[in-house]
């Protein structure tokens, strides 16, 4: 195992944290002029213009692990000799350029003590494909350390499928750290995407127990996961930190819980690149802080997902979070709600603290379906909304350039009845055009101009 890994975890990673409103852009007014002109589709979304780039088979040649060969306990016990003979196989296979190894049946229980605050797991090297066979799970050992990955990615050209990979975090040991106390132990991840690897495809496992994120992309190009089931983890499901061409289709994300920020999917770069990220046909639920929030991201397409609060769950920021410095198309989403979050029953929020969003492109949000939610975007500019329904919650604006409404629905709830002064459609020195919006079936006029802005009289009495 290289001892560098531990380095990247502790001083790359740790910025990770819980969207904060009050801390974003805080300075000058926006100086965005003119909105950039996109190239669209047939729907009237900026057509999709990246593809993260899927791994290739190098060769033919196969080789299934032989546990018996290389003294490999398959039975959930003594990880320290596991993980050096493992390692041993894989590292040979590497060598010998076989193309495709084959982890055979059982629980293979791995574990390496590289220092006081990084536990290693298992490496796999660049040209493989590396296939669990049924009933073959990856798994740490309990350990008290800050960082792990059960798996390591380090080199292009990597398949990972068919498995199960497991943490510890029902018998981890959270010992305080010396430097300040702190037990959060966040940085125990699944599968770690790192060292600037390249072309790697994730499809087909289970991901969880982890004390951090069922899977990390740091600085990593090309990423694709696929038809993963990804739970039960304490920090997120899915972590960018730095990442471009990502793909992330078709998976279950859910039960993210334990320390935050507990989304399925947290795009935070931390000064980082995050770039055409692709977030399709995956079904969000009972994640704690949130399904999806994007803080750092550019070129982002949030495209016909579900997400549900889920029975029994309570959200902290929300569904779908955005941050104001970022660029998303959020297009043909259905997102229900419960009981709302901090934010009251927001199915997509846009936080921000003023100043230039370092960008002149517009958010686009076409044909979601919001169940017992609404929406609200402030301090900021540029928004495409058209074709929404929102049952049950309001549509507001705030501090807000250039928005263009055209043909939502919004109608009242039935359970708030009180929540219907100033109701549907609310502004606070909103600019823009809106045209054939409804509450109900009541066609309403909202006298949005791209000159003066406007503010709802009933606003002004109390928002």
């Amino acid at each position: 195992m290289k001892n560098i890994s531990f380095y990247l975890l502790l001083f790359t990673i740790l910025s990770l944290v819980s969207c904060k409103k009050d801390v974003l852009n805080l300075g000058t007014e926006d100086t965005t002029s003119e909105t950039e002109k996109e190239d669209l589709d047939e729907q009237g979304l900026p057509k999709i213009e990246f593809q993260a780039e899927l791994p290739t088979a190098t060769n033919s040649l196969e080789y299934t692990i032989d546990i018996d060969q290389w003294d490999i306990p398959n039975d959930g016990t003594d990880a320290v000799k596991t993980t050096a003979n493992l390692q041993a196989a894989i590292d040979w296979a590497h060598e010998e350029e076989y193309g495709r190894v084959i982890l055979p049946e059982g629980t293979f229980l791995v574990g390496e003590d590289v220092n006081e605050i990084y536990q290693g797991g298992i490496e796999i090297h660049d040209n493989t494909e590396f296939v669990f066979s049924e009933g073959a799970i990856l798994e740490i050992d309990s350990n008290n350390k800050w960082n792990y990955c059960v798996m390591s990615l380090d080199g292009d050209n990597i398949i990972i499928r068919d498995g199960i990979i497991q943490g510890d975090r029902d018998t981890h040991v959270f010992t305080p750290r010396e430097s300040d106390g702190n037990t959060s132990h966040d940085e125990g991840h699944g599968i770690c995407v790192w060292n600037d690897s390249n072309v790697v495809l994730v499809d087909n496992m289970i991901i969880r127990n982890t004390t951090g994120d069922g899977s990390l992309v740091l600085e990593a190009t090309d990423v694709t996961f696929t038809n993963n089931n990804i739970y039960n983890n304490r920090r997120q499901g899915i972590s960018i930190v730095g990442g471009i061409r990502v793909t992330i289709t078709d998976n279950e994300i859910h039960h993210i819980n334990g320390t935050s920020p507990q989304f399925g999917i947290d795009i935070e770069g931390a000064g980082r690149v995050d770039e055409d990220i692709l977030i399709q046909n995956n079904y969000f639920h009972h994640n704690t802080g949130g399904d999806i929030v994007n803080t750092s991201g550019k070129n982002v397409y949030i495209l016909d997902n579900i997400l549900e609060q889920g029975e029994g769950n309570d959200y902290i920021d929300g569904p779908l979070v955005s941050w104001h410095k970022t660029h998303n198309v959020i297009a043909r989403n259905t997102i229900t709600m419960d009981t709302g979050s901090v934010n009251g029953r927001l199915g997509y929020i846009q936080y921000s603290g003023g100043g230039d969003k370092g960008h002149n492109r517009a958010t686009y949000v076409h044909d979601n379906v919001c169940n017992n939610c609404g929406m609200y975007m402030y301090k900021s500019s540029d928004a495409d909304v058209r074709r929404n329904k929102f049952y049950g919650y309001f549509m507001a604006f705030s501090d807000f350039k250039n928005v263009t409404l055209i043909d939502n629905l919004v109608t009242y709830s039935e359970e708030h009845t009180n929540l219907r002064y100033c109701w549907s459609y609310r502004f606070k020195d909103a600019t823009g055009v809106a045209t054939d919006n409804y509450l109900g079936d009541e066609l309403q006029d909202l006298p949005l101009t791209t000159t003066e802005p406007y503010t709802m009289q009933c606003v002004l009495d109390g928002w």
